[in-house]
């Protein structure tokens, strides 16, 4: 009779032990969900928001209206106007993430370059750095119900560069982008207005105009054809305009994962406007290939 009693004591002992200690957890994790279920649904959360809008592919060199979350390397290998070469690892790019339903926040890297200019010295080193890009996207829909978007930008630089290569000031550059999908055809465009905070008889504002004309081909591949017009509103380039004209192709997204797809590009910019000899400042360069990677999770 005792020793029933004793395991019944016991027994309830346990049993008021593990309520309790449920109990605790429960309220721990009551008390830290919000933050939990942020993360816990962060791929959830990109998923819906991506299925809102148009499936295109992001252009070699125009930055896409569409929301991506991704990690991204450039490379570029230009022919400057006055007959120099620059090499150019990483172009500013860097991690691109969607950490609410209608906002992407990109934060690039600082581009290190490689600078070669007939008779003068070499130059080597890491250029200003574009801390930070913020989209904002204000209208879209996916192919099923419409194919379009509108998106607004806003992007800083600071002058962390060497002092052969830095702007020496901060550059602000708020952009309006859309775009709009005609089956396996669509646009993109952006317009952005450049200005720098600092030495703006030297710098001067630029307002710059990229489209990208894209076709869908064969699942995979994305050929192109963009038109990027810059137009300086003020200092040594003041009045003057460049047109440059970019052919490429995308190959992706090639799954690797259950999130993970990877994408590759290639393009050939050609400066096609002024003529280069009655506007001896521009182009800024006559040429530049380039290298594009991305890995989409």
């Amino acid at each position: 009779m005792r020793a029933t009693r004793a395991l019944t004591l016991l027994a309830s002992g346990f049993i008021f032990a593990a309520a309790h200690s449920n109990a605790s957890r429960a309220d721990d994790v009551t008390a830290s969900s919000p933050i939990q279920d942020y993360f816990d649904h962060w791929f959830d959360r990109v998923e819906a928001t991506q299925a809102e809008q148009p499936h295109w592919m992001t252009p070699v060199a125009t930055t896409t209206p569409r929301l991506e979350e991704e990690f991204r390397y450039d490379q570029f290998f230009e022919k400057l106007g006055n007959g120099g070469t620059l090499d150019n690892f990483d172009g500013g790019k860097g991690l691109e993430l969607i950490p609410d339903e209608h906002i992407e926040v990109i934060v690039g890297a600082p581009p290190y370059i490689e600078k070669s200019v007939p008779g003068k010295p070499s130059v080597n080193g890491f250029n200003d750095m574009p801390f930070l890009l913020v989209k904002y996207r204000l209208l879209s829909a996916n192919e099923q119900n419409g194919n379009y978007i509108v998106s607004a930008f806003l992007q800083g630089s600071a002058p962390t560069g060497i002092a052969a290569l830095t702007s020496n000031t901060y550059m602000v550059t708020p952009t309006i982008a859309g775009g709009i999908g005609y089956g396996d055809f669509d646009i993109q465009s952006t317009l952005g207005l450049s200005f720098p905070t600092d030495y703006s008889q030297e710098t001067g504002d630029m307002l710059t105009w990229n489209t990208t004309i894209q076709y869908h081909l064969l699942d995979v591949l994305w050929p192109e054809l963009e038109m990027n017009d810059t137009f300086w509103l003020g200092g040594e380039r003041a009045g003057k305009h460049q047109i440059v004209l970019t052919p490429g192709v995308v190959l992706g997204r090639i799954p690797l994962g259950e999130h993970a797809k990877f994408s590759v590009g290639i393009g050939y910019q050609m400066a096609v406007a002024p003529d280069t000899i009655r506007e001896p400042l521009t182009p800024q360069f006559r040429n530049n290939f380039i290298l594009t990677t991305r890995f989409s999770f």
